[in-house]
């Protein structure tokens, strides 16, 4: 994934946040944000040192990457995802079930 799909600085992310669109389960919760000054949509991945090692945080992290970048999301949105701890016990299948809920339920699809 390019990094002009990615959000970096905090401030942005907090900007998000602040917006409070936001849906959740047991496992994430996803924010989202308008953003009309890029032309495509943008996202930013957030997991706590709670959840594991580096060697973990790194690998839910690109799994994500990975589910949300095969998706059609609307252009014009920032999409900011929390992982919570309890979510390091689930396999990709179940995590991409879990994220496209939470996609579906922010109606950010093409």
């Amino acid at each position: 994934m390019k990094k002009e799909y990615r959000v970096k600085k905090s401030s942005e992310i907090e900007s998000i946040i602040k917006k409070r669109q936001s849906k959740g389960n047991q496992y994430f919760v996803l924010y989202k944000s308008e953003n009309h000054e890029n032309s495509h949509f943008r996202f930013a991945v957030s997991v706590s040192k709670k959840f594991g090692n580096a060697v973990k945080r790194n690998k839910i992290k690109r799994q994500i990457r990975e589910i949300i970048s095969k998706k059609e999301v609307i252009d014009h949105y920032d999409i900011f995802v929390v992982v919570k701890n309890n979510a390091n016990s689930l396999h990709f299948a179940e995590i991409k079930k879990s994220i496209d809920w939470l996609i579906s339920k922010q109606n950010i699809l093409r």
